[in-house]
C-alpha cells in the first residue's frame, strides 16, 4: 500500500527538517546582524547579540569639567563634580560605577575609592561608585576636561542611529543608499539574462537533435571549472576594445558570461529528466520547438529555474571581484554595496555598529528573495536540478 499513487513519501519528514535546518542556518547570523545594528559601539564589544535585553557590564569615556569649572586651592588647580550627572552623554543618573581609569590603555586599572595618579604625578583623580569625583593638577588645567574611563552595568539601550548614518550620511555619491540602487542596477539584469539565454540552449541540449550536440555538452561541462580570475583580464580587455568600457552593460555580460555554463549544465539535467511521453505527444499534435519549449518546458522547469535564479542573484548580489573590474570608476557614481561595506571597514574599522548595520542592509534583499523562493529551491534540490 506504501506505493499507492499519490500517497505522501515517507520521507516527508527528513525535508521538512532539511527546510527548517536550512532556514536556521540563515536565520541565527542574520538576526545577530539585525540585533547589533540597533545598539552602540560600547553595547556590541560588551556582549553578545543573544544578551542584547539584558544588561551589561560596560566601559564608557566620560571627561571631568574643564579649565574654567577648576578652583584654586593654594598650589592645587581642583575640579569637582559628578562625572555621571554632569555629562549628557553619559549613563543615566544613579548608575552605579565599579571601576575606572584615565588612560586608554588601562580603562579599568583602578577600583572606586582608589586615587589614580598620572602626568608625571602632577595629576589626581579619584571617583566613588556615584561618580562624584576630585581632578586635581599642579599646573592650570586646560579648557577641555580629562579624559576618564568608567566600568559600570547599564540598561540595554537600541537607537536608529547607525541606520541615518549608513543610509542617509555623506554626499548622494557616498551613501548606501545610492549603492542599493547600483547594486540592484546590476543584479537584476544579470539574473535574468543568463537564465532566458540558458533556457533556451539547456531545451535545445537536451531534446532537439543537430551535429556537435554532445561536443557542445562537452564544452559547457568544462567551463564549469575555468577559474574566474583567468577571465577577468582578457575580457576587460575585449570590453576596452569593443567600446564597452566599465559600466553595467560591461558588468551585465560578464556576470553572463560567467554564470552561463552552470545555468546551461543545470537547466539541460533537470530538462533532460522530464517525461519524454509529454513531449512526443506534443510533436505528434504538431507543436513545433518553440510552442512546447514556452507551453511545456518552462512551466515544468520552474523549480529549476528557480534555483537557479536564487543562486545567481545571491552570488551576483555578493560580488565585489568583478564590480571592481568591470564597474566601479574613480566617481564612485557606480560603486555597490560590497564596495561600500569595504569602504566601511576601511575607514571605520572600529565602528561595528555601523559595519553590523551596513552588512545587515545588504543582506535583507537576498535574505528576503530566499524565503519567498525556498519552497522552488527546495522542489528543485529534490527533483535533482542541483547536482
Amino acid at each position: 500500500m506504501d506505493n499507492i499513487a499519490g500517497r505522501k513519501s515517507g520521507l516527508s519528514w527528513a525535508v521538512n527538517l532539511s527546510v527548517v535546518a536550512l532556514v536556521a542556518l540563515w536565520l541565527f547570523p542574520t538576526v545577530g546582524l539585525l540585533v547589533s545594528s540597533f545598539r552602540t559601539a560600547d553595547q556590541i564589544s560588551a556582549s553578545g547579540w543573544w544578551k542584547s535585553l539584558f544588561p551589561s557590564e560596560q566601559v564608557v569615556q566620560l571627561r571631568t569639567g574643564g579649565g574654567e569649572a577648576a578652583v584654586q586651592e593654594g598650589d592645587l588647580w581642583v575640579v569637582e563634580g559628578n562625572l555621571v550627572d554632569d555629562t549628557e552623554e553619559g549613563p543615566e543618573p544613579g548608575t552605579e560605577i565599579t571601576r575606572f581609569g584615565v588612560s586608554s590603555k588601562a580603562v579599568d586599572a583602578f577600583a572606586v575609592g582608589d586615587t589614580a595618579t598620572f602626568s608625571k604625578d602632577t595629576k589626581t583623580f579619584t571617583m566613588d561608585a556615584a561618580g562624584n569625583y576630585r581632578f586635581t593638577s599642579t599646573t592650570e588645567l586646560k579648557k577641555r576636561g580629562q579624559r576618564v574611563f568608567i566600568t559600570a552595568t547599564l540598561p540595554p539601550d537600541f537607537t536608529l542611529d547607525n541606520y541615518d548614518q549608513v543610509l542617509f550620511s555623506g554626499n548622494s555619491n557616498d551613501s548606501m543608499t545610492k549603492a542599493f540602487f547600483n547594486t540592484m542596477t546590476v543584479t537584476i539584469p544579470a539574473t535574468i539574462i543568463p537564465i532566458v539565454i540558458a533556457a533556451f540552449a539547456a531545451y535545445a541540449l537536451a531534446w532537439m537533435q543537430f551535429p556537435g550536440r554532445a561536443l557542445l555538452i562537452a564544452i559547457v561541462v568544462a567551463l564549469l571549472v575555468v577559474p574566474l580570475q583567468l577571465a577577468l583580464i582578457p575580457l576587460l580587455k575585449l570590453h576596452l576594445s569593443i567600446g564597452i568600457g566599465k559600466g553595467y552593460l560591461g558588468v551585465w555580460l560578464a556576470h553572463t558570461g560567467f554564470g552561463l555554463p552552470l545555468a546551461i549544465y543545470l537547466l539541460r539535467n533537470y530538462m533532460a529528466g522530464l517525461p519524454r511521453d509529454i513531449i512526443e505527444n506534443a510533436k505528434v499534435d504538431g507543436a513545433t520547438d518553440f510552442q512546447i519549449f514556452t507551453k511545456i518546458i518552462l512551466p515544468l522547469s520552474f523549480p529549476a529555474l528557480a534555483s537557479f535564479a536564487i543562486f545567481q542573484f545571491l552570488w551576483t548580489w555578493n560580488d565585489l571581484l568583478v564590480a571592481k573590474v568591470f564597474l566601479i570608476d574613480s566617481t564612485g557614481n557606480t560603486t555597490v554595496m560590497t564596495n561600500q561595506i569595504v569602504e566601511l571597514l576601511g575607514t571605520r574599522g572600529g565602528n561595528w555598529e555601523i559595519l553590523a548595520t551596513a552588512a545587515f542592509v545588504s543582506i535583507s534583499v537576498p535574505l528576503l528573495v530566499f524565503f519567498a523562493m525556498q519552497r522552488y529551491l527546495v522542489r528543485g534540490l529534490l527533483a535533482g536540478s542541483v547536482k
